[in-house]
């Protein structure tokens, strides 16, 4: 029981940490300062946690990784968008 809440928080954390990110490049229309490669390698390693989560079938780690890989996704294109203006 106590793992699972450890687990279902550190999901939380993990899954929600791009959102101040998302918010101030959105405030800003700056992403200068947040490189491409790292938001690509942190991509590539949450799409495999996707993958890991579906052969253990493990919702806590699929949940947590789509929506982390989904806040990502979207400072990569906000970044594409603002780096265009």
């Amino acid at each position: 029981m106590i793992w699972d809440v450890i687990g279902i928080t550190a999901a939380i954390l993990t899954s929600f940490c791009f959102i101040p990110q998302i918010m101030q490049g959105i405030r800003t229309k700056k992403l200068n300062d947040v490189s491409y490669e790292m938001l690509i390698v942190l991509l590539t390693g949450m799409f495999l946690w996707i993958i890991y989560g579906i052969y253990l079938s493990n919702w806590v780690i699929i949940s947590a990784n789509i929506l982390a890989f989904t806040t990502n996704l979207t400072l990569i294109l906000l970044k594409r968008y603002y780096s265009k203006i």
